[in-house]
């Protein structure tokens, strides 16, 4: 009976665990977190009208990278007027519904990165190990059904990962967590969580193996095919593309596994894990646009040629 009681008088609003940090500490994190978001609101944004405004780029490599500034805007945008709006207001509050909306646009956001470069690298796989083919085989139609897979399945995944959510009972209002996400929001559950656990590690494992098992396959074949070629300064141009994208790959994924391992870890400290959690938001989305933008020369020229023409020429 008492739990009955407790889950039709829990609050329709959220407690969340916060930063603890003193007023003097949270307006510095404050200045630090508005400069971070702006320049990744103006970095994506830049990666993004350069290859939508350059015919030059609209080929298969950069319409696929065109997906990464998106998501990385769209995770940045989940966490960083959350984030600021606690460290002005000093404000530990979210409604339920907010908070679920966060979570499931996290969710999206970070499955769809570890999509779209698994994405990236196949195409890199083709343009290295099959170059004759590659125009027959990268065609218009082939790339809108791999960037429609990318969404659509990622989509699919997250939706029925929060359906299985929201038929719990909720009897707790506190989140053990600076922002909301599934493993959170499943602490506050006063019901067997057998069901959304199995699908969620079984969800992980799968898209791990599939993605991880992708991009080694094609690493390997292009490493093969790298070293085969005979011509150093096509080579070297390869090795530097695969080598920035698994950069990229291997950051996400090292961000992302400490995070879950943070959630199995009782001991581990309150404050590691918030920095890791906060991290994972954080990092990818600030040094993407710069890995991609500013060490690819053909986006690289072209948006300054064009951001040249918009300022200095009108």
């Amino acid at each position: 009976m008492s739990s009955a009681v407790d889950v039709y008088n829990v609050s329709s609003d959220l407690s969340l665990q916060g930063f603890d940090l003193s007023p003097e500490k949270a307006i510095i994190a404050f200045f630090f977190a508005i400069v971070n978001y702006i320049i990744i609101l103006l970095c994506n944004s830049f990666l993004l009208f350069t290859i939508i405004t350059n015919k030059a780029l609209h080929e298969p490599m950069h319409i696929l990278l065109l997906n990464l500034p998106i998501n990385d805007l769209i995770g940045s945008t989940c966490l960083f007027p959350h984030v600021m709006r606690e460290l002005l207001f000093d404000t530990r509050t979210m409604s339920f519904s907010v908070c679920i909306t966060q979570a499931f646009f996290i969710h999206v956001y970070a499955v769809s990165t570890v999509f779209i470069l698994t994405a990236m690298a196949y195409d890199r796989y083709v343009a290295i190990c099959q170059p004759m083919r590659y125009t027959t085989i990268m065609t218009n139609i082939h790339l809108a059904k791999i960037i429609s897979l990318v969404w659509l399945s990622n989509l699919t995944l997250m939706a029925v990962l929060f359906i299985l959510l929201l038929r719990l009972p909720r009897c707790r209002s506190f989140l053990n967590h600076p922002y909301c996400d599934n493993p959170s929001l499943l602490q506050l559950v006063c019901a067997d969580t057998t069901i959304n656990n199995i699908y969620g590690l079984l969800m992980t494992a799968v898209c791990q193996a599939f993605t991880v098992g992708l991009i080694i396959y094609s690493y390997l074949h292009i490493l093969i095919a790298c070293f085969r070629n005979k011509r150093s300064d096509t080579r070297s141009k390869a090795l530097q593309t695969c080598g920035t994208h698994l950069v990229v790959f291997v950051l996400f994924e090292c961000l992302g596994l400490f995070t879950i391992i943070s959630y199995r870890i009782k001991d581990i400290s309150i404050h590691l894990r918030k920095f890791i959690a906060v991290a994972a938001m954080i990092l990818p989305p600030t040094v993407n646009p710069v890995i991609y933008g500013l060490r690819t020369k053909e986006i690289r020229v072209k948006g300054i040629k064009f951001f040249h023409r918009k300022v200095f020429v009108s």
